[in-house]
């Protein structure tokens, strides 16, 4: 009997990329002098490509790097944003970290990734910092891998506020 044909599955967000966008954003970190950072890249249905935690990260990091980019990938849209449209409605974001069995992390860092289509093909979510700075150094690692981010641009206000 002969075996059957294996296929392989389409994958729009190849390890390799998520090496980079990873290898990237710690630089982006380390760079500007932030402290440990976890990263972790997800596909579009929300499974980890890849993930890698700087030495010093707290063990919390994994779990709140990915509730960012899980809870970006969810809702389709940027952590920032959920943060920015539910800060007044609790009751709501409660609703969601239950709906999502705790894996809903409502604050900036989680990062969606975009093809040349602008569809989101998986998302990056960064944990260690301030949320700002996290949301920083996603943006900088998709871009470097040569992808779009949404938010496009990251919010820098901590660059003058000395956070």
């Amino acid at each position: 009997m002969a075996e059957p044909k294996l296929y392989d599955l389409k994958t729009d967000l190849p390890l390799a990329v998520a090496d980079t966008i990873i290898d990237s954003a710690l630089a982006a970190g380390d760079g500007a002098g932030m402290l440990p950072l976890t990263v972790v890249v997800l596909d579009a249905g929300g499974h980890t490509v890849a993930l890698k935690r700087q030495d010093g990260s707290g063990i919390l990091r994994v779990d709140i790097a990915t509730g960012k980019a899980w809870g970006a990938l969810g809702m389709g849209i940027p952590s920032r944003t959920i943060r920015d449209r539910l800060g007044q409605r609790p009751a709501f974001q409660g609703a969601l970290v239950g709906a999502s069995d705790g894996r809903f992390v409502p604050v900036p860092g989680g990062v969606l990734v975009l093809d040349d289509d602008s569809k989101v093909i998986g998302a990056v979510g960064i944990s260690g910092d301030t949320s700002e700075k996290d949301e920083y150094c996603a943006i900088h690692g998709i871009k470097a891998a040569g992808f779009a981010p949404a938010p496009g641009e990251p919010d820098e206000a901590w660059k003058d506020s000395g956070l």
